[in-house]
């Protein structure tokens, strides 16, 4: 998959319960059903990887990163509707998002 000139947005999760099956699986589907936003060109879904480094953060729950084509695009899925949707109906599950947007060089 070729990147160049993309946008990067990637957001990381911590739940209010991290011990809670049923708020990690409500996100995740949160996250599924946002998912479908045209602009958004390619993402991923994750969860901490079993690496451990001094340098790594594996505190979070969630991962989602997202590709889009421009800056424009990623501004068109933050007014989203399913964007508004999604922060509405699972914001209640998280006590803290950091967000890392990112161009290419």
């Amino acid at each position: 998959m070729d990147l160049k000139n993309s946008f990067v947005h990637h957001v990381y999760f911590w739940l209010k319960n991290p011990d809670s099956k049923e708020d990690l699986q409500k996100l995740v589907e949160g996250l599924q059903a946002l998912s479908v936003v045209k602009e958004i060109k390619a993402f991923h879904i994750g969860k901490p990887a079993p690496t451990n480094r001094e340098v790594i953060d594996s505190s979070y729950a969630v991962s989602w990163l997202n590709v889009f084509e421009t800056e424009e695009d990623e501004r068109i899925y933050q007014s989203h509707p399913l964007h508004l949707k999604f922060i509405a109906d699972c914001s209640m599950l998280w006590q803290k998002v950091i967000v890392y947007d990112s161009l290419q060089f």
